[in-house]
Parts: structure tokens; C-alpha cells; sequence
């Protein structure tokens, strides 16, 4: 399915300086974001972060304070939602109890008054990329949480929009529905070459989805990155906490001549600024168990996950946590022998949090 978009500044959306204040209260603040044609941008945050809101302003279902909005190199900020060329995707799936599959799809176009056989060819193209063309028939009652999602896309799809919109749909589905739902929205991007902003609280859909995530904290941006740009290089404790699961491990460090100190043992690594202390981010996955290390830890707790294990331990007063491949006795209490991967290592001021580049 082709999917026409093509505008001279080659942005699906461009946000400037937008802000969004309910009376005295602000919660967004100054956002500015650009997102090329073709892209998968994911707002991600934690709940009360201002990622529905922001969503919602460039729908035109909320009105902006300030700032402007472009879609398609068209200036839409004052423009409501029937004329910024959008199609949404909520949480709840918001079908039409009374009618059929088909018509819940097409219903759109019905509106739009496309000729029948034009609207009905597109309804079959929908229904057979998302696999529900032998579901046509049915009513939403009669259909999975999952099929409804998908009826809830194929109704976006047929509109062929400039931007999709999809605020968490993924929220009311089962974690193994998620997961197969999470790759079909994957898939269904790489062969429309749709593009689609994605609202979730979810790090681990925004990771797997996202061409790039904007993370938002209290309605500020906090980084915008590639999944792989956030993941290795968080701009602050919060991102670093906030994106990974389990998360970056964060240990306040004092920095001596002889290196970074752990728990009375230095840590030989070059620290950008040379201050006198810092927050050392380190990846769980970084720990690794070498029985050539003189450097050992006692664990606390060992959890079993199958084809991993989760070790957990204190480096400077601080709970830490070690991913492991394998199995390990959960009643294990000598000392573990762990080497350190420290080209991994992430450093942050120790009080703005802001990471040392």
C-alpha cells in the first residue's frame, strides 16, 4: 500500500517551541521536536509526563498555549482536527457496537461519500494486510481484544493520512498479545512506510518500535535520540533509569588519582572533567562474572528468569543488579568474582545528573 506524503520540507511533523498551560498549571514546555517522513517517533514517559497531551495538540484535540505545529510542511496550528490530515488509534478501540468489521473500516470513507466499490477494494487491502479479511462479517463483540485493535488500525489505515497518530494501544492487551500485536504494528510500519507518532509508557515498546524516541519528563523533553543513541548514551540519571529494564544501575563514586572507587577498589577508567565525584551508570548486562577478576561482590538476591539470571548486590551502599546468562543456585551466598565492561560505562555529574561527555 503506497502511501502518499510528500511535502517540500521532507517533515511528516515538526513541532516549535509548543507549550501547553491548563490556567496557571504548565505541562508542556517549549517542545520542539522534527520527525521526517517515513519515521516511527515514539513519546515516551512516565504517567503525568505530558506525552498524551502533546499527542492530543497535534491531533487539535487539545489547543496549544503556544509554539507551532506543521504536518506535512503545512501550518495546522489553528486548523481542527478534520483538517490536519491525520488518522488516530486510541487506547480503547472505539468501534461501532452495531456494525460489521467492513463497515467500522470503511465507515470513514462512507462519511467522505467514496464510491462503494473504491472504499470496498480498500477495505479488502486493510483487512488483508492486518490477516482479518475472513473477519469482515463479524461484530466487534464477537472478536478478540487483539482483532479489535487490528479493526481499530485497519479504520486508520484506509484513511492514507499524512501521520497516524496512536495514543498506547497496546495498554488493555495481555503482556503475550502485546508482544504479537507490538510486532505486527513493527511490520505493518516497514511495509507502508507510514508515518506514525506512538504515545506509551512502555520503554520496552518504545526501544522495539521506534525509528527515535523523544523521552518527556514533566513536560519537558529529555532526550531524543535512536533507540541505540538513548540506550548507550542517556543524557541524564533520569533517561538512564527511566529507559533499560532492568535499568541502568547509578553508584555515586568518589574520583582519586588511583581511579573511580568502588567499594575501596579503584576503577582505572579516564572520567570526562576529572571531578571529584560522579554517579557511574552501568548496564546490567556489563557485569560479567570472570573468575580472573580480583574484584568480587556478595550477592543479595539471584533471580532465575530461564535463559538468564539477575544478580543483586551493593557497590557503594547502592543496590545493583547484574544480568547473567544462564542459571545460578538462588541460595548462593559466597562472594562472585565480576569484571566491569568499562568502555560501557556512562558518567553523570553528581548533581545535575547530567551525563559527562
Amino acid at each position: 500500500m503506497a502511501l502518499d506524503t510528500a511535502n517540500q520540507s521532507g517533515l511528516a511533523l515538526e513541532i516549535k517551541t509548543l507549550r501547553k498551560s491548563y490556567g496557571e498549571v504548565d505541562v508542556l514546555h517549549d517542545i520542539d521536536v522534527q520527525m521526517a517522513e517515513g519515521e516511527f517517533l515514539v513519546l515516551v514517559g512516565p504517567s503525568g509526563c505530558g506525552k498524551s497531551t502533546l499527542l492530543n495538540c497535534i491531533a487539535g484535540l487539545e489547543e496549544t498555549t503556544g509554539g507551532r505545529l506543521f504536518i506535512g510542511g503545512r501550518d495546522v496550528t489553528e486548523e481542527p482536527p478534520k483538517d490536519r490530515d491525520i488518522a488516530m488509534v486510541f487506547q480503547s478501540y472505539a468501534l461501532y457496537p452495531t456494525m460489521t468489521v467492513a463497515e467500522n473500516i470503511g465507515f470513514g470513507m462512507k462519511i467522505r461519500r467514496v464510491p462503494k466499490e473504491q472504499a470496498k477494494a480498500k477495505v479488502d487491502e486493510v483487512a488483508k494486510m492486518l490477516q482479518i479479511e475472513q473477519l469482515l462479517n463479524r461484530q466487534p463483540s464477537q472478536l478478540s481484544g487483539g482483532q479489535r485493535q487490528r479493526v481499530a488500525m485497519g479504520r486508520a489505515l484506509v484513511r492514507e493520512p499524512k501521520l497516524y497518530l496512536f495514543d498506547e494501544p497496546l495498554s488493555n492487551l495481555d503482556a503475550k498479545l502485546r508482544v504479537e500485536m507490538r510486532a505486527e504494528i513493527k511490520k505493518l510500519h516497514r511495509t507502508t512506510g507510514a508515518s506514525i507518532v506512538y504515545v506509551t509508557h512502555d520503554q520496552i515498546e518504545a526501544m522495539t518500535l521506534a525509528s527515535r524516541i523523544v523521552v518527556l519528563k514533566d513536560g519537558y523533553v529529555q532526550q531524543i535520540g535512536t533507540p541505540q543513541e538513548i540506550y548507550e548514551a542517556p543524557a541524564n540519571t533520569f533517561v538512564a533509569d527511566f529507559m533499560g529494564s532492568p535499568p541502568m544501575n547509578l553508584i555515586p563514586a568518589q574520583v582519586t588519582d588511583a581511579g573511580v572507587m568502588l567499594d575501596g577498589t579503584p576503577l582505572q577508567v579516564s572520567v570526562p572533567g576529572n571531578p571529584a565525584e560522579v554517579i557511574v551508570g552501568l548496564r546490567p548486562e556489563h557485569i560479567v562474572i570472570d573468575p580472573e577478576s580480583p574484584f568480587s561482590v556478595t550477592p543479595t538476591l539471584i533471580e532465575n528468569t530461564g535463559a538468564e539470571c539477575y544478580v543483586g548486590f551493593e557497590l557503594n551502599g547502592k543496590p545493583v543488579t547484574a544480568r547473567v546468562p544462564g542459571r545460578m543456585d538462588e541460595s548462593r551466598a559466597e562472594p562472585i568474582p565480576v569484571r566491569f565492561v568499562t568502555e560501557s560505562l556512562s558518567f553523570f555529574d553528581s548533581e545535575s545528573g547530567v551525563l559527562l561527555r
